[in-house]
């Protein structure tokens, strides 16, 4: 009875730590170096993570398909044109595999951020992104500070404290 009972506490024990670990992947503070990466922009032009080195810098995966992302896209938008001045800028990684959609959305809901193209999704498994839309927010010295995966109205606050935070570093 004793060894069926030292087991499931163990196997309690290992589930709470799973799912402790996990609750904290979802959204929270991170660490280390950002990857670095290269990809096109919507515009053909190519961009870098390395280009906005000094900046505070919020990468936001997204794709067409993903309802909350396209809720979420105003929201961003009007968040990097508020904080761009202050040196915050805003990549909008999009996964999808084929640009039309992209630009078909685009032409319906346009924002003024860098849209880039992550057709192979390199940058997305750099970033262990799982879960759309998925944002990552970097630091001026290239670090990962916070992630957050998924998006609920009201997430942004958390967000542009994130960003005034980091601004005033």
């Amino acid at each position: 009875m004793a060894h069926t009972i030292a087991g499931l506490l163990r196997r309690c024990a290992l589930a709470a730590i799973v799912a402790t670990t996990a609750a904290a992947a979802v959204a929270g503070d991170s660490s280390g170096p950002a990857p670095a990466f290269t990809l096109t922009a919507l515009t053909g032009q190519p961009a870098t993570l390395s280009q906005y080195r000094g900046q505070v810098v919020m990468v936001n995966f997204w794709a067409t398909w993903c309802g909350p992302c396209q809720q979420e896209m105003p929201l961003l938008d009007q968040m990097y044109k508020k904080f761009k001045p202050a040196g915050f800028t805003l990549l909008g990684v999009n996964v999808d595999k084929d640009t039309p959609p992209v630009r078909e959305l685009l032409a319906r809901k346009p924002v003024s951020f860098p849209v880039l193209l992550d057709p192979a999704n390199s940058v997305s498994k750099a970033y262990h992104v799982d879960e759309m839309p998925s944002s990552v927010i970097i630091d001026r010295k290239g670090e990962i500070r916070y992630v957050h995966r998924g998006y609920k109205p009201g997430d942004e606050n958390e967000y542009q404290d994130r960003i005034r935070q980091l601004i005033r570093e």
